[in-house]
Order: structure tokens, then sequence, then C-alpha cells
């Protein structure tokens, strides 16, 4: 089995793949304060409840944009697991073409993206990632990866409003039944889930603009249930584009273990 871990600064999310199916996958908080211990802790639960053995994991693969995590995680892998371990980064094999102005300093969480992406569906691709920061990536018709667009996640966007803001209420981010808003809190709901699918959709537009009109266009991340399947523009919604991308970079640097496929 195959261990894949997706840090991103809002949550990890955790894949388990046997034979190149996804076992199980779970959705944790990050912690930067968490020990080794308190993950080993969740991750030891989080297999009992599915009724798999951690002996039984021979890779571990750990992509992550939070750095002050990688400590924690890298620890709890030793003292847990007897498995192999590739953490996502310089010098790791990718199979893709980065065609941006500096290729290191692509957040690995995209590039695993474009990978899975790649693998899965034919390009040209844009990847719309929902997450703590919303990232759109190109990948062009022969497969390279192009570079994209950062924008603040929805939450993160609600939140620095309900903090500069002190008259306003804080609400649940959701669908509102109207556009006109008749109280605060309808208009903030409007403003905030119709402004975010509307910023989601012209960042679109302007990429098939350059990318070709014919681009298929994914939607992942962790947001993308609450969000993704509103947006027109999304061609399909790949809820474990990461995971998969992280399993084909396993594939691709030789790192299956005990894993056949």
């Amino acid at each position: 089995m195959i261990l894949t871990l997706d840090v991103g600064n809002s949550n990890i999310f955790i894949g388990l793949y046997d034979d190149g199916c996804l076992l199980n996958d779970w959705r944790i908080a990050t912690d930067k304060d968490k020990t080794s211990d308190e993950y080993g802790v969740i991750l030891m639960n989080l297999f009992i409840s599915g009724g798999y053995k951690l002996e039984d994991v021979k890779s571990i693969i750990i992509s992550s944009v939070v750095p002050t995590v990688m400590g924690a995680l890298k620890e709890m892998t030793g003292n847990y697991f007897d498995a192999s371990l590739l953490t996502v980064g310089p010098g790791v094999k990718t199979g893709l073409n980065i065609r941006t102005d500096n290729p290191r300093e692509v957040g690995s969480d995209r590039i695993v993206n474009a990978i899975a992406a790649k693998a899965k569906y034919s390009p040209p691709l844009i990847i719309v990632d929902f997450g703590t920061a919303t990232t759109i990536c190109a990948v062009s018709e022969d497969g390279s990866y192009l570079g994209g667009a950062i924008a603040p996640g929805i939450e993160v966007s609600t939140e620095a409003l309900f903090n500069k803001a002190d008259k306003l209420p804080k609400i649940e981010v959701g669908k509102p039944l109207k556009a006109i808003g008749k109280n605060t809190e309808d208009s903030l709901k409007s403003g905030i889930y119709f402004g975010f699918i509307g910023q989601v959709e012209a960042l679109i537009l302007e990429f098939k603009k350059e990318l070709g009109e014919r681009s298929q266009v994914i939607g992942t991340g962790g947001f993308v249930k609450e969000i993704g399947y509103e947006i027109d523009k999304i061609d399909v919604i790949d809820e474990h584009l990461t995971l998969d991308g992280l399993y084909h970079l396993a594939k691709i640097n030789g790192f299956i273990g005990d894993d056949n496929d």
C-alpha cells in the first residue's frame, strides 16, 4: 500500500492506495503545533476505523506547502510506519516540462495537480484548485506546465472582510436564495458567493483566450464541493486529483514499493 499526504494551509488530505486503487481518503486539520505522536495517533485511529493496518503501508509520499509541519510528519512516518518516504521537492522527477520563469518557486501542490490532470485528461487543461488560496493552472496541448494565477480563497476573503469591517456580522458561506439581498446577512451571502463564482469564471475566460477555447477545465480542492459544482465553466469535478497526482508521482520515481500497479 502507498500512503499519500497532501499538506495544505488549512487541511491535510490523506489517501491510501493499493494496486492503483484509492481505498480510502480522509481530511484532517493542519496544525503547526501538533506533535509527531499526535499526528501518529490520528492516523492510527483512521486506519483502525477503516480496517487497515499501518504495517501494510510500504511507501509514503508527502507534498506540503507548510514547511513548519514537515518535521512532525517526517518524524511520525518514521515512528509509526515501516515504509520508505518521498517528499515532493527539488530533485524529484515529475515528467513535466515546467515553462515558468522560476520552476523551483511553483508550489508542489500545483505541480502534483498538473501531473494528475495530464495523466487523466486530454490537454490543454485548466486546473482550478479551491483551497486556502484559489489556484488556477494551465497545461498546454503538448503537456507542459505554463503557469497560472493565485487568488485568495473564499474562506480567506470572507475572514479578511469580517476582520476589517467591525459592523458586518460573521456568516456561514452558502448559496443565497436571491442575488438581491434584503438585509445585511443576505447581502453578504450574495456578494461572497456570487462574487467568488464571478471571479473564477472571469479567470477561466481569460485563460481560455490564451490557452484555447477547447481547453478542458478541472475543478478540485478542499472547497470544491461548496462552490465548484455551481460554476458552469468547470467541465469536471475531480475531488481526488491531488492525491492521484501524488500516486502518479510515486510511480514516476519508481517509488511503488510492493504495489505492483
